[in-house]
């Protein structure tokens, strides 16, 4: 099985300047864990998780005045479409992170996350006799 056929095809894409209490909000409304940031300025595409968000919380950092520039992973891991979902768990493994964008020549196209490879690995069905 590929990528393409687990990913996500919902890509949230926000900005650097959208304040962390506006990225999630946009991120619960979607019910996506993670958002792709655009910034130019900073090289391109990013990615923003729901841990950064946790992580910034934690820290006691106001989500009304922290950006999502400022909590965004630049040196991101980008998978492709005709990727097989093991060398997705392999990046995902090694890199230690829980989502991948997913680009083809076009740009983003998806994300895939650990929970999208476990749903295509465990049929729904062997899970819900126990």
């Amino acid at each position: 099985m590929l990528v393409r056929d687990a990913m996500s095809t919902v890509v949230l894409s926000i900005g650097p300047a959208h304040t962390l209490r506006q990225a999630a909000r946009l991120m619960s409304a979607r019910r996506v864990g993670a958002a792709v940031v655009l910034d130019s300025d900073a090289g391109g595409l990013g990615i923003l998780t729901e841990r950064d968000i946790l992580n910034s919380l934690a820290q006691d950092q106001d989500p009304d005045i922290e950006t999502a520039g400022s909590h965004t992973t630049h040196d991101v891991v980008f998978a492709a479409p005709t990727w097989t979902l093991a060398e997705a768990a392999e990046a995902m493994t090694h890199g230690g992170f829980r989502h991948l964008v997913v680009l083809d020549d076009r740009g983003p196209v998806g994300i895939v996350s650990v929970r999208d490879i476990i749903r295509c690995w465990i049929p729904v069905h062997s899970v819900a006799g126990r």
